[in-house]
């Protein structure tokens, strides 16, 4: 699509992954079109990006919609993270709206390898009900994502987050590591072992940064608690 008037194209990058930070570099060196990168605002210090960023919510439909038309946005390109339904969703609402095309960068699902044992399952309600009695169990989830566990109190959990929690985990029964996944597996094989873990939890989110943990399970012969990708994911750009 053509940039409104005589203006450059301007593409807003709904973020906060590997992708759409190599997105919004690929972009910037063509030197073709503004970028401008939207954060989320989760992470204390995200990593520098280029082009221009910005940082927190829109408000919901109407906020993007509103940020759209006041800034002159000609494309947007969700590459937020695959469970991010709601920006999505809203994102698909707001180009609707404006009249402007949207594409989504998707990552692939990962698939399961020889070696890997994986219980799947579609809810993290299902993820909690899955683990046997006395399990210790790695949460890599994020902090949104663990009230389902708070009815296990006969298993314990180690949560790895990236910025200290301004609230601690509600229940009693966990340990906390701060951190971002780690992408070499040997990290991962060594925290795994550090913390006598049994079970991994985590969801299908695809994509290279998260994977080691994945490995590390393989190779440690852990259970994965896999859990899926909502059923109706954004389709792809048509």
């Amino acid at each position: 699509m053509a940039a409104r008037g005589n203006h450059r194209a301007r593409i807003l990058i709904l973020g906060g992954t590997a992708e759409a930070a190599d997105l919004a570099a690929r972009l910037v060196a063509q030197g073709e079109t503004d970028v401008i990168t939207s954060l989320a605002g989760r992470t204390a210090n995200p990593a520098p990006l280029a082009g221009k960023v910005r940082i927190g919510g829109f408000g919901g439909v109407a906020g993007l919609t509103r940020y759209i038309a006041e800034n002159s946005i000609t494309k947007v390109i969700d590459a937020t993270h695959p469970f991010a339904s709601r920006i999505s969703e809203n994102a698909r609402l707001a180009c609707a709206a404006a009249g402007i095309p949207l594409e989504r960068a998707e990552r692939p699902v990962w698939q399961r390898q020889p070696g890997d044992t994986w219980i799947e399952v579609p809810t993290l309600d299902e993820a909690a009900a899955a683990l046997p009695a006395g399990a210790s169990v790695f949460l890599a989830l994020g902090r949104q994502h663990l009230s389902a566990f708070e009815a296990r109190p006969d298993c314990h959990f180690i949560v790895r987050m990236i910025d200290p929690p301004e609230v601690p985990p509600a229940f009693a029964n966990s340990d906390l590591v701060l951190g971002k996944p780690g992408i070499n597996p040997e990290d991962e094989i060594a925290l795994l072992r550090d913390h006598a873990i049994t079970h991994l939890v985590c969801r299908n989110s695809g994509g290279a940064a998260g994977y080691g943990k994945i490995i590390a399970a393989r190779r440690l012969g852990l259970p994965v608690i896999m859990i899926g990708r909502p059923k109706e994911p954004l389709p792809a750009p048509g």
